[in-house]
């Protein structure tokens, strides 16, 4: 149904577009440094879900009408941006409460992993780069002479939604790695918590002050 032509394309074009860190890689780092490896990996796991999700409403309609609308985009996107923030918040004033004893501790007792999913879809469906890339790119590469164009975006989206799964876990193993270095001392555990924390309230203001002006 989809050529393998397209698909190498569009490959390509969306390795260029997510190899430049947005939104959802430095929620992922935020999140590594704040709350250790399984949360930032079971945040990776969310922001693909809501990543697929916005595929899915662009294949029936529904993100090309968010993306033409100013008024509904920037409904999302501030919507997103406060998110963030509270998350920042919420990692910064706890920072102090970060202890090397706890490290080893379950991660469920630290962060239930399903609250960890949840943020991270509510981030990935609320991501206004990802909004433009599905809205203005995907349906480029649909052939509508062979009919099924919904599911013709929908097998085409799963390629960057891949690409992002691999990137964004390295990205957060990464992160995780050189926090398991600063956790070394309790002082310093606390110090990258808090920088995680501030990582993502610069995040949420950044979404919030950027992008479409029309």
């Amino acid at each position: 149904m989809v050529s393998t032509e397209r698909v190498l394309t569009f490959a390509a074009m969306s390795l260029l577009v997510i190899v430049i860190p947005g939104p959802s890689v430095l929620f992922v780092v935020g999140r590594a440094l704040a709350h250790g490896r399984r949360t930032a990996l079971a945040t990776v796991l969310g922001n693909v879900i809501g990543c697929y999700a916005l595929v899915v409403a662009v294949a029936w309609g529904l993100g090309a009408l968010v993306e033409s609308s100013v008024a509904l985009f920037m409904g999302v996107k501030l919507a997103g941006a406060a998110y963030l923030v509270y998350l920042g918040v919420q990692a910064f004033r706890h920072r102090r409460e970060m202890r090397v004893a706890n490290m080893d501790a379950p991660a469920d007792e630290r962060r239930g992993d399903l609250r960890s999913i949840l943020d991270g879809i509510l981030v990935g469906v609320t991501n206004p780069k990802g909004i433009v890339f599905f809205a203005a790119v995907l349906p480029q590469f649909v052939d509508h002479s062979t009919g099924h164009v919904p599911v013709q975006m929908m097998v085409l989206g799963l390629v960057p939604v891949t690409i992002g799964l691999v990137t964004d876990t390295l990205w957060g193993l990464g992160a995780s790695a050189a926090r398991s270095w600063f956790a070394r001392s309790d002082r310093r555990l606390s110090m990258v918590g808090g920088a995680g924390g501030l990582a993502m309230i610069g995040l949420g203001v950044t979404v919030a002050a950027t992008g479409r002006a029309d």
